[in-house]
């Protein structure tokens, strides 16, 4: 009873149940805490010296130990505490009266009883797996919704009714239902509490060979694929931690909403790249600009494999006709050699090695070739030909300009002249498609495309061999800088802090990629660098794709497996869009894309699409009052999807509804809003971002795909509207 004397009622009661359990679990962690800063500090104090002590080697090891699980405890903790969700979020009745608690990370009491059950154990599958139809022993699932440390909330499924537990209190609508309702952020949550079956099944399967989960628009693929991630570290951890797990997206916005959902779940040793940054191992950056439609399909697909060779075998040092690149003077005897002869000996070196380590070979070829031409009354042998050619200017000036040091980002940066796109273009790509492909590099930013292709090329190309001649420089100049203090035994070791046979690239032991169906052919040769010995898991849905050829990024995919061990997992049930919403997105992509895989949504909102017309003049005004109203209709978040070509002309600073919402509103293109959802949608200009796509109505599918709750259509123009043929 309360201080009144009135008992509380039931839900009351049940809380306070769960608060006193949550409240033991926090006390136990603490003191597991408290032990180990304790270890820690024992540490310390074993490897103070008055050097007239040493310490053991058995008690070194020890200490290394009792340090690891130090530094692991402060972290969980640490990720715990950073957490709004709690770290116990689940609880399962069982049919002979057991209890279990399902958390974060397990816990457990003084005599080594479980307090709290990880979710990645096999014990705790039930609490996703469990059904009506199949209770696995369950009598009741519940959901705990915590903020830190306190129970705030608490939603029952009673899974198995035919015990007649009259005592056993059912609380809420269901934990699915009531967070698919609550209000969306800027971050996505992870869905630990909810997982549902089907969803819990992709997420244990087995790792070897390639895992593909496939579903329609918010069928939970992502976030089930970053569970998956989890999962694999949990059950495979010395593999996967040792090795590696890369988390490929499709945008830097992408990643920054799904950076939270791992380090929630415990896991923080994870690699998260977007597509454009895959390859910043190699080129020190990312890439985040987007091509024209037709310069995209262009550089993604495989006719750019044949077209960079020609372009790396392409010298730099072009003769005009008549011309003899190399003159030389050997004690008074002119040698020389012809276009012809220079282009045999390139095209001969670069079939054995790669552009930057076939140097010297291509050294010797020449030497080889101009010796050949030496009169015999000269009466001099190979060696002292070589001598005296080597050091002469002319020699040295050709040599640079004929095989000098390559970087990817020079070669690719020829293809912004048209004569060069020309030579190595024939018969590859028609007028058309040169022109996009030399014109897409007017500006200096490189594009997300374009990493694949420089990729290509450090891969063509070669490590740049040292120049064992230089000399190691003893006294740093003024304007030196250097990080760190080097002493003259370090410039002077002779060992290579390298391996010059090693790969470029980093490579990983897992490679989990998101909207799959984006990645061009030449991303997927970008990927397999970086995961030739790794299991894989790939998620998309084909009906998304902004590559136009879907055959050709089927086939690249099929490559991929190959004839290692794989699985499909379909995921059927929308959990993201109203009924209302999805019917219409559905209807615009069949237009499109008859096979669309349509998954079922479970969710109404009484609520129809709102689809609108305005004039160029009104558009700012209209969109203002769209963002007021909807602003007062939900509680999280606002998108605003345009093409890019509208994107960057929507004054945003002038509307007073999106200004007095800057904190909820978002503005992106479609491609961007990949992966992403909102509370409501503003689609501005669905004909322009299906023109302005190489996926054409793909695309636009995205973009009306990414409501929560509200949509609305706003189509520019009297003429515009020819989207919505396919509702008629």
């Amino acid at each position: 009873m309360d201080s009144a004397g009135t008992p509380p009622n039931p839900i009351e009661r049940e809380l306070a149940i769960e608060q006193a359990h949550v409240d033991l679990v926090y006390e136990h962690l603490e003191q597991a805490t408290r032990s180990a800063r304790k270890v820690a500090s024992q540490g310390r104090d074993i490897f103070r010296s008055d050097r007239e002590s040493y310490v053991r080697e058995e008690d070194g090891t020890a200490l290394f130990e009792r340090d690891a699980f130090a530094f692991q405890a402060a972290r969980r903790l640490a990720t715990l505490d950073a957490e709004h969700e709690g770290l116990v979020f689940g609880r399962l009745d069982h049919t002979d009266g057991e209890i279990r608690y399902i958390g974060r990370i397990g816990v457990r009491d003084a005599e080594y009883e479980p307090l709290v059950i990880d979710w990645r154990a096999r014990a705790a599958e039930p609490f996703y797996r469990a059904t009506a139809t199949d209770p696995m022993d369950v009598v009741r699932r519940r959901v705990l919704r915590c903020r830190n440390d306190i129970v705030v909330g608490i939603e029952d499924d009673l899974l198995d009714d035919s015990l007649g537990r009259d005592e056993l209190v059912i609380v809420g609508e269901g934990a699915l239902m009531a967070a698919l309702k609550r209000a969306r952020g800027h971050r996505m949550r992870d869905i630990v509490a909810t997982i549902q079956a089907e969803q819990d099944e992709a997420i244990r399967a087995d790792y070897p060979g390639v895992t593909v989960i496939s579903g329609g628009p918010g069928t939970g693929k992502t976030v089930v694929a970053l569970h998956r991630a989890a999962y694999l570290l949990y059950s495979n951890r010395r593999r996967f931690e040792r090795g590696g797990i890369l988390v490929v997206g499709p945008s830097g916005l992408f990643m920054d909403y799904i950076e939270r959902v791992l380090p929630s779940l415990g896991e923080d040793s994870v690699v998260l790249r977007p597509i454009g940054g895959v390859a910043v191992d190699t080129l020190n950056f990312t890439a985040v600009r987007i091509d024209s439609a037709v310069a995209a399909a262009v550089k993604g697909s495989l006719r750019m494999v044949p077209l960079l060779k020609r372009l790396v075998n392409l010298p730099l040092l072009e003769a005009a006709a008549g011309d003899v690149p190399l003159r030389v003077t050997v004690k008074g005897e002119a040698l020389s050699l012809d276009a012809t002869t220079l282009g045999r000996i390139r095209r001969d070196v670069l079939t054995r090695s790669k552009a930057n380590t076939g140097r010297a070979a291509a050294e010797a070829a020449v030497m080889e070739a101009l010796y050949e031409r030496l009169p015999e009354d000269l009466e001099m042998d190979a060696d002292e030909m070589t001598e005296l050619v080597s050091d002469s200017a002319a020699y040295k000036m050709f040599l640079q300009a004929w095989w000098p040091d390559l970087t990817a980002t020079d070669v690719l940066r020829r293809l912004g002249t048209q004569r060069v796109v020309s030579l190595v273009a024939e018969g590859i790509l028609d007028a058309a498609e040169q022109a996009a492909l030399a014109a897409s590099y007017d500006e200096d930013e490189w594009t997300v495309a374009d990493t694949a292709l420089l990729d290509e090329l450090v891969a063509m190309l070669g490590p740049i061999e040292e120049d064992d001649d230089q000399e190691p420089l003893l006294f740093l100049g003024e304007e030196t800088r250097t990080t760190e203090v080097i002493t003259t035994a370090d410039w002077l070791r002779d060992v290579r802090e390298t391996d010059p046979n090693a790969d470029p690239h980093d490579t990983f032991a897992h490679v989990l990629v998101d909207e799959a169906q984006d990645i061009s052919p030449m991303q997927w040769r970008m990927l397999r660098r970086r995961g030739s010995q790794a299991s894989w898991t790939i998620v998309g849905d084909p009906a998304q794709s902004s590559w136009p050829d879907l055959d050709e990024s089927a086939h690249s995919l099929q490559e991929l497996i190959g004839s290692a061990p794989h699985r499909n997992f379909r995921l059927s049930t929308n959990y993201r869009s109203p009924a209302e919403v999805f019917t219409l997105a559905a209807e615009v992509v069949r237009r499109a894309y008859a096979d669309a895989d349509l998954p079922v949504a479970i969710r109404t909102t009484g609520v129809e699409p709102l689809l609108l017309t305005a004039t160029e003049a009104d558009l700012s005004a209209d969109l203002d009052r769209q963002v007021a109203s909807l602003a007062g209709s939900v509680e999280g978040t606002i998108g605003v999807i345009a093409a890019p070509s509208r994107l960057g002309s929507l004054d945003r600073a002038e509307s007073g509804a999106v200004r007095a919402n800057a904190g909820r509103i978002v503005f992106l293109s479609p491609l961007n809003a990949k992966g992403l959802e909102f509370d409501a949608v503003i689609v501005v200009g669905p004909d322009e971002i299906v023109a302005e796509s190489p996926g054409g109505v793909r695309v636009l599918y995205v973009a009306l795909t990414r409501p929560t709750q509200r949509l609305v259509t706003l189509d520019v123009g009297e003429s515009a509207g020819a989207w919505r043929e396919s509702l008629r």
